[in-house]
């Protein structure tokens, strides 16, 4: 299994020559198995990411799975601009994996950004397939990987998944805030996995601050790591107020606690 990153800023894009090793895109990871692709998030780095699916071979990404933690802009504000999404051939497959997600919602959400007052296309004209796959419960099976999902503590609610596949195992748990301790349903999902991917926008100090904003802190997530008995660690959702000096120091003060541990950079990519 492979994971690359295309998107690992929270909140809002950011672009300055200070903000350039960890990258500025919004949140979309790609996770490609020896039987597809699957995208997590739109974020504004999914343009990038279409760049490059334009470029593999039919057999390989005719079918794209395309699943979202939640809908808050800078995890859906760069969908209008993934190309294969207007190429005729493909197929995208939007699902919507457990209890209490509504699919109505979830295309009325994509149709609402794609307005003409926001957007000049309309989802309907795009081009390529678009399927909206629900399922009721939290596992879904399919030629690409089994996802299960659970749901944690985000203004407005989100999800965070485990993608089992070959024999590994990612989980992806962004934009979660620990409420009294740790959330047991993060730990439970993330028990045993070789890569956990989690949200770390804040610091320690930060998070004393910004209860209630749906975030955790590096120390929350490095926690969750050890309390999983996860094998590697990589911190994402950087805030848009930390520049790469910034960042770089955070990375020391968490290796020093996790051996095993690195920030997200825009482009990093990670075999499982």
């Amino acid at each position: 299994m492979k994971v690359k990153f295309y998107g690992t800023r929270g909140s809002i894009p950011v672009c300055d020559p200070k903000f350039q090793e960890f990258g500025g895109n919004t949140t979309c990871v790609l996770i490609q198995t020896k039987n597809g692709f699957g995208i997590l998030d739109a974020g504004t780095g999914i343009r990038e990411l279409g760049k490059d699916l334009l470029d593999c071979s039919m057999d390989m990404c005719e079918r794209i799975y395309l699943a979202f933690t939640h809908f808050h802009w800078d995890h859906i504000q760069g969908f209008p601009f993934f190309l294969p999404g207007y190429d005729k051939r493909r197929e995208l497959v939007i699902s919507a994996i457990g209890e209490g997600r509504k699919l109505s919602e979830i295309k009325a959400i994509l149709e609402t950004q794609m307005r003409q007052e926001y957007f000049p296309i309309p989802l309907t004209e795009m081009g390529a397939k678009i399927q909206f796959l629900r399922k009721r419960d939290h596992i879904l099976e399919t030629e690409f990987a089994t996802v299960i999902t659970t749901k944690h503590t985000h203004p407005g609610s989100a999800y965070s998944y485990r993608i089992e596949s070959d024999g590994k195992i990612v989980v992806f748990c962004t934009d979660v805030e620990h409420v009294n301790g740790l959330d047991k349903r993060i730990v439970k999902i993330a028990q045993g996995a070789d890569l956990l991917i989690h949200d770390s926008q804040y610091t320690p100090e930060e998070l004393k601050t910004h209860k209630g904003w749906g975030h955790s802190s590096w120390e929350q997530a490095i926690h969750v790591a050890e309390e999983a008995n996860v094998k590697e660690l990589i911190l994402t959702h950087h805030d848009p107020d930390h520049d790469d000096e910034f960042l770089k120091k955070m990375e020391k003060q968490c290796k020093d606690r996790f051996k095993n541990c690195m920030l997200a950079r825009d482009r990093m990519s990670v075999e499982i």
